[in-house]
């Protein structure tokens, strides 16, 4: 009977671990390069949004729209009235207002504001101390407001946040349910205020 010979195992290929090694580079790598590359260059990217308003992205503050503000750092839906509260801003106050009190348990994460670049009607001002207790009133400077792309003429609401950057902005004909749905899935999202 003849036996057969033990065969010696084959040496192992080292050009195969070299390829694992490159696909697993690859495969963490990748995906990060390919994203800075779409930001960088703009490419791929979703036209689809979950909000409503103008997104300020560039991290401007309310400094930056003639807004110096006082007072506990919180969301807040601010109203800009650069040539004096017209019907328009006094519809966004309200506004304001209503979508503060619309946060329900959440309120207490935000607040509403106002700022004016002229006195307010005697009258009028008695009114927001009478009905608008929790209204914040600040001093707009109209230079400083015009010089920005991001503010346009006429009254805006804003979205800032607690660091006191402009997030959101929404024009005078702006749909209440739409900026309340944006401001609680921003305070749903938010590790901050």
């Amino acid at each position: 009977p003849t036996m057969n010979p033990t065969l010696a195992p084959p040496e192992p290929r080292r050009g195969r671990g070299r390829l694992q090694l490159l696909l697993i580079i690859a495969v963490v790598l990748g995906p990060m390069l390919l994203a800075s590359a779409m930001y960088r260059f703009d490419f791929w990217v979703p036209e689809s949004r979950s909000y409503d308003g103008a997104l300020i992205a560039n991290g401007q503050g309310r400094d930056a729209i003639g807004v110096t503000a006082t007072g506990k750092p919180h969301w807040e839906l601010l109203v800009t009235a650069p040539q004096g509260c017209t019907e328009e801003c006094r519809q966004l106050v309200y506004l304001a207002r209503q979508i503060n009190i619309g946060l329900a348990r959440e309120a207490g994460r935000a607040g509403h504001a106002l700022a004016t670049s002229q006195a307010l009607e005697p009258d009028y001002a008695q009114r927001l101390e009478r009905e608008y207790p929790q209204l914040a009133r600040y001093p707009l400077d109209t230079a400083a407001y015009s010089a920005n792309p991001e503010a346009p003429a006429g009254p805006q609401l804003w979205i800032v946040d607690p660091h006191g950057n402009l997030v959101l902005r929404y024009d005078a004909k702006a749909d209440g349910k739409a900026i309340l749905d944006d401001l609680k899935y921003l305070l749903k999202i938010s590790q901050i205020g």
